[in-house]
């Protein structure tokens, strides 16, 4: 009998520390061998000349894929100017990083896999590497990371060499663990905007009605980097309907372009664009931003999650990419617009 206890005592123990074999599945990391297609697709298919889509003008897009079976599930998109056009990374809600340089051709090159260093946890569960926003410094190369779960923000060194800081922020403590820090951006002065996904603003925070609160997301301002400044200050964000923020950027003049993503049954997602000016983005403030676009079908549509922009020939150009969830009824589409308003 006591080695019969013995035996279910190491039994229990081991399902108690290691994951797989309790049921959860290991999360899948990236292997090494980094490989990448890209296939073109439509605004419209069935209808080539079709490319506005409220103020933006579809340039192209394609959809990736891999034969990495971890490849999948991005939640938040950064594109720097390369040698050979742009210079992609995509971080994936399971702490998956995938680089690569795409040019006109739309062929992707010097394709790169990796995984986060570091993270919440000990990353055997895709909870404890829930990564759903990322913001990057183009001077120093520095990242930040949001997570959902524990809603914390972690900053990497360049090219996510190292792990350096992290923080668990008072005022993000009591966000939903599913809807937590789901959009991040560094605004051009230095500055960090992040926004919950669910967390609506606080009743003590509003003096509106309850109907309109509930339409309401809680947002925060970092004075600079998060895991190193002064507690944030907050503000609120409201997103257009039934619409959860997904990602948000910032344009040069201090403007952002916000990210909202829609779902209906059977099983259909859309996404709203919106522009919030930048002096909405301020301690106490209500922003509402102005729609630019709806993004629905007929039209190509997907989860989309990650949004960023770049600059062409004078023009903003807005890229986002969709979270594929890993499932084969979605894809990872990275789509490029001309932001014409």
């Amino acid at each position: 009998m006591r080695r019969l206890l013995t035996l279910l005592f190491v039994c229990v123990s081991v399902c108690a520390v290691v994951p797989t074999w309790s049921g959860e599945a290991r999360l899948d990391l990236l292997g090494d061998r980094a490989q990448l297609t890209a296939t073109r697709v439509m605004l419209d298919r069935t209808n080539p000349r079709h490319v506005r889509v409220g103020g933006l003008t579809y340039l192209g897009g394609v959809a990736l894929a891999s034969r990495d079976r971890a490849f999948g599930g991005f939640s938040s998109l950064d594109v720097a100017a390369a040698v050979t056009g742009n210079r992609f990374t995509l971080l994936s809600d399971g702490g998956n990083v995938v680089q690569f340089d795409m040019g006109p051709d739309w062929r992707p090159h010097r394709i790169a896999f990796t995984n986060l260093p570091a993270g919440p946890g000990i990353g055997w569960e895709k909870r404890d590497r829930d990564s759903e926003s990322m913001a990057i410094d183009p001077a120093t190369g520095r990242i930040w990371v949001g997570f959902e779960d524990g809603n914390t923000i972690w900053r990497y060194a360049p090219g996510f060499a190292r792990y350096e800081a992290r923080v668990a922020p008072g005022a993000m403590r009591k966000w939903p663990a599913n809807g937590g820090p789901e959009s991040m951006a560094r605004l051009p002065d230095g500055r960090f905007v992040v926004i919950s996904e669910e967390a609506h603003v606080r009743r003590s925070d509003w003096t509106g009605s309850e109907k309109a609160r509930l339409r309401t997301r809680q947002a925060l301002i970092f004075a600079g980097d998060p895991t190193g400044a002064a507690p944030p200050s907050r503000f609120a964000y409201e997103p257009y309907g039934r619409y959860d923020p997904s990602d948000v950027t910032a344009l040069p003049n201090g403007d952002l372009l916000s990210l909202d993503r829609g779902f209906r049954l059977p099983f259909t997602f859309s996404a709203r664009i919106s522009r919030v000016a930048a002096r909405d983005v301020a301690a106490g403030r209500i922003a509402r931003g102005r729609l630019i676009a709806t993004i629905d079908a007929p039209l190509i549509h997907d989860n989309f999650e990650g949004i960023d922009t770049t600059e062409e020939n004078g023009a903003t150009i807005v890229w986002i990419v969709s979270d594929d969830n890993q499932m084969f009824l979605q894809r990872t589409l990275l789509l490029k617009f001309r932001l014409d308003r």
